[in-house]
């Protein structure tokens, strides 16, 4: 008799434990973008990296031009390759850069500018990665085309030679 107590109460413990885990698997408390529809630009407030100054988005781009969100990091191996073809780009004066320094060290950040020079008009300081997310980005590198606030390709990883002529391209 004591066994089958001993068993009974094994098994409802076991279903209890399972129950429990199931549900907290289930129950997500990963933060999700508000935005995901169409390719329009999110809708956000940020801090510029030099100012700290908060920008909202629709401050920052512009309609009737062109401009390449570039997200990076200072501890990103591939953003330290593509960073010279963003120097290169930033001689078009068709393109506006824009670079979303993601969960990054401000003083590190600043020593990879000042090493590799500042390809970008604009950068917002994005300590946390939530504007990131907003983006829809999977990590860095990842950049952007935008026009008339739609973007209009995603690039994920570095650029390459390639990929910048299709910009140049794309601008024309």
């Amino acid at each position: 008799m004591n066994n089958k107590i001993l068993k009974i109460t094994t098994t409802a413990i076991f279903i209890i434990i399972f129950v429990v885990f199931y549900k907290a698997l289930r129950d997500t408390n990963i933060y999700t973008p508000k935005k995901k529809s169409n390719n329009e630009i999110p809708l956000f407030s940020a801090n510029l990296f030099y100012s700290n100054k908060q920008i909202n988005s629709s401050e920052l781009f512009k309609l009737d031009k062109f401009y390449l969100l570039n997200i990076w990091s200072s501890w990103c191996v591939p953003c330290r390759a593509e960073h010279s073809l963003l120097m290169d780009l930033t001689k078009n004066k068709k393109i506006k850069i824009i670079g979303l320094n993601y969960k990054d060290k401000k003083n590190n950040a600043e020593n990879f500018l000042n090493e590799l020079g500042n390809p970008y008009q604009e950068i917002i300081f994005d300590k946390e990665g939530i504007n990131a997310i907003e983006w829809g980005a999977f990590g860095v590198p990842e950049s952007f085309l935008i026009n008339d606030g739609i973007v209009i390709k995603k690039y994920i990883g570095p650029l390459n030679k390639e990929l910048v002529e299709e910009i140049r391209l794309l601008i024309k």
